[in-house]
């Protein structure tokens, strides 16, 4: 059921180069003989997938569709296109829930649905939660600025270096959700300065349909930077589920953050303030799928951290890992442990977060890094001997991979927002999920599959450059106390 959420044209859209001139050569002979046409080729076979579930790769390879930054066809699922189908798809509700919202046409599809009666209700972290045209290059960071420029130069469709308000009211999302009268709140709406982060991307639509993943709702989340144009966007997934058992989940979530809405009584909940939950679990078909929504304490009985644990802890041939961020000692103890019992690893990471101080990619690969103070990571744990299968991707320059995703025996997916790390279990406001679906697995492990070719294995030539540089200055470093 791809045509709901992904509409394609299976010969235009999803066929790859080999398969456009092999489709031509078939069409040549079998207009030039009177016998029955020769066939050259075959189309790829897309992976089918689980009913009820829909999964969407923004690098992957067997789809392409047109870039709305340069208009060049592009390889991978449009995103984007996803989340514009699912909101016109709703009839009562849809549900908003993601740390950035900087994409004019969701921002417009949003809008068109609530005119039409659709009752919409967003949360957006707090640092991206003002109309970018209301902002000031001096009050921010220097993220912020590059932010506010990338963002600037999408809007001036004039290049005359102003963007005007007209370009601002058709090109800032969050204005053009300001003048439609949508609600909207953030992590401040309890009457805090915010939590650690609020960090979901989710959507319910119509208390029946689910979408989650990796992905923010920005160009760079999805499609590339603007003015870079060897840029494809951070590597990222949705997933959609059918489910009015698993929506209804989400929706309690949401409840709680949202509370009374914008200009209440300062109820909504937000971080450690939310009524901690375990891990829930529901039946999707014939499939069980668990979620969870951090933070916990660390003494609580059961967190993200020892979800993920447990799942690893089973583990009897392999593990596939395409990993953000990765800083939680607790997990490269249970990877090391699977793997002396013979589970082969794949572990790809993003490489600017891989030889971060606190990365536990470096422990897997026996190395510690003290941190820019010359300190080490307190507890700090390299293993004695490197792992193999460890590595970052080849992207271009300005991509990450974003992903956040295992792969467990072929069988079983974890997925969400959460990074592999003690603050998302701690402190910021996640989506974790753990599928048990060996038919959805076979799609994670294409997309481990295309990215493990090329990739840097190893200690990378970044990483040594780090190395000595932090060797030279810090020795081996002491430990943070």
């Amino acid at each position: 059921m791809r045509s709901a959420y992904f509409p394609v044209n299976r010969t235009q859209q999803r066929l790859p180069l080999r398969g456009w001139i092999v489709t031509a050569l078939v069409g040549l002979f079998a207009s030039s003989c009177s016998q029955a046409g020769v066939v050259l080729g075959q189309m790829p076979v897309d992976l089918a997938e689980p009913k009820g579930i829909e999964v969407g790769f923004n690098h992957r390879t067997a789809s392409r569709y047109r870039s709305p930054l340069s208009g060049a066809w592009r390889n991978g699922d449009n995103l984007e296109q996803m989340l514009i189908n699912a909101i016109q798809s709703a009839e009562t509700e849809i549900l908003v829930a993601v740390q950035e919202l900087s994409l004019p046409r969701i921002a417009e599809s949003l809008v068109a649905a609530s005119r039409q009666g659709v009752n919409v209700k967003v949360i957006l972290e707090n640092n991206y939660s003002t109309p970018w045209s209301k902002q000031h290059e001096l009050d921010l960071s220097s993220h912020g600025r590059q932010r506010l420029q990338r963002l600037s130069a999408l809007a001036d469709q004039d290049q005359n270096g102003v963007v005007s308000p007209e370009e601002a009211r058709n090109h800032d999302a969050l204005l053009i959700l300001q003048q439609g009268q949508i609600a909207w709140i953030d992590d401040t709406e309890d009457g805090s300065k915010g939590s650690g982060l609020m960090h979901h991307k989710f959507v319910v639509i119509d208390g029946e349909r689910v979408i989650t993943g990796s992905a923010n709702f920005t160009n760079s989340g999805m499609h590339g930077d603007a003015g870079a144009t060897q840029t494809r966007g951070n590597v990222n997934h949705l997933i959609s589920i059918q489910s009015p058992t698993l929506a209804t989940v989400f929706k309690e979530e949401f409840a709680q953050m949202w509370g009374d809405g914008p200009g209440g009584s300062n109820n909504s909940r937000f971080g450690r303030n939310k009524t901690a939950q375990r891990l829930r679990t529901v039946k999707v078909g014939s499939m069980n799928v668990s979620v969870m929504f951090p933070p916990h304490a660390k003494t609580h009985s059961s967190h993200g951290i020892d979800v993920i644990e447990d799942q690893l802890g089973g583990a009897k041939k392999t593990i596939d890992l395409a990993l953000f961020v990765f800083s939680a000692q607790q997990l490269t103890n249970k990877l090391a442990e699977r793997i002396s019992a013979g589970v082969k690893l794949r572990l790809l990471a993003d490489p600017g977060f891989a030889s971060r101080s606190f990365s536990e990619v470096l422990d897997l690969l026996g190395v510690a890094l003290p941190d820019r103070f010359c300190k080490l990571e307190a507890g700090n744990q390299p293993l004695p001997k490197p792992l193999k299968g460890i590595g970052t991707p080849r992207l271009a320059r300005g991509d990450k991979l974003h992903h956040k995703f295992a792969v467990i025996d072929n069988k079983t997916v974890i997925t969400g927002s959460f990074n592999w790390s003690p603050s998302a279990a701690h402190t910021n406001d996640e989506t974790l999920m753990v599928i048990e679906s060996p038919q959805l697995a076979a799609h994670f492990t294409r997309e481990m599959d295309r990215m493990w070719r090329g990739a840097e294995l190893g200690i990378t030539a970044r990483m040594r450059r780090k190395l000595k540089r932090q060797t030279r200055k810090c020795g081996s470093g002491t430990e943070r106390k």
